[in-house]
């Protein structure tokens, strides 16, 4: 069993931090739009029956359109993925010798002397022609494509978790301290998600966590007003 190459690693480290940074934004997604959702209602009535309602039903609907989303957005990038691989089988059986002249140029791009180039080139031909082309070409892994299944229900998941936190936080509290610690504990969580992404994306964690707070007190505050309106006006 052969170790994996330099190339490789990174590539299988640089994608488990896409999965996690889109895991966190996830999550961070189902917190404020929950929040919001809850906390309006919140500013409307005190029934917990509705504000248990009006929070799973944010948490489903919310959790159902970013799987299909991303369902849809990463089987969009698969479709074209094939399409590349496919058009580049097709180029290097019926001009082989201007793909490997391709393949020598994009190495020499890289920094290799033109000889070395080439000789990379044929070398990297007669192992394996499309793997080569897909990577150094089209920047593809044939045999890592991107798969919309587990994209959708890693985006499902991670909203499920995030939204899961207002809900609780909303319906399980005695009536006069629910908004209260709806309020702290969406805040709380928004400062480990705002850390965690930047810390992901290695930017600065204070300004990361500050938009992101900032973000979640306006939504909640904008909302808890228009409930607070509504309900004032007996709609």
């Amino acid at each position: 069993m052969t170790e994996p190459t330099h190339d490789e690693a990174h590539g299988a480290l640089g994608a488990r931090l896409n999965w996690l940074r889109a895991a966190v934004l996830g999550a961070n997604d189902g917190i404020v739009s929950t929040a919001g959702l809850v906390v309006g209602v919140a500013g409307a009535t005190s029934d917990r029956a509705a504000l248990f309602t009006a929070g799973l039903a944010g948490l489903l609907a919310g959790s159902m359109s970013m799987a299909a989303g991303e369902y849809v957005s990463v089987s969009t990038q698969r479709d074209s993925e094939l399409a590349a691989l496919a058009e580049e089988k097709r180029e290097l059986k019926e001009q082989p010798e201007a793909e490997l002249q391709e393949l020598t140029d994009l190495l020499q791009e890289r920094g290799l002397s033109r000889d070395v180039a080439r000789e990379a080139a044929v070398q990297l031909t007669e192992r394996d022609a499309l793997r080569a082309h897909a990577r150094v070409e089209l920047g593809i892994d044939p045999d890592d494509l991107t798969n919309p299944w587990h994209a959708a229900w890693a985006s499902c998941l991670s909203f499920t978790v995030g939204a899961l936190l207002p809900l609780l936080a909303i319906v399980l509290p005695p009536a006069g301290w629910r908004l209260g610690v709806t309020v702290v504990s969406v805040l709380a969580a928004l400062v480990l998600t705002g850390w965690s992404s930047a810390r992901l994306g290695s930017a600065d964690a204070g300004r990361a966590v500050l938009r992101n707070v900032a973000g979640g007190a306006l939504a909640m505050a904008v909302t808890y007003a228009a409930g607070a309106l509504l309900g004032a006006a007996g709609v």
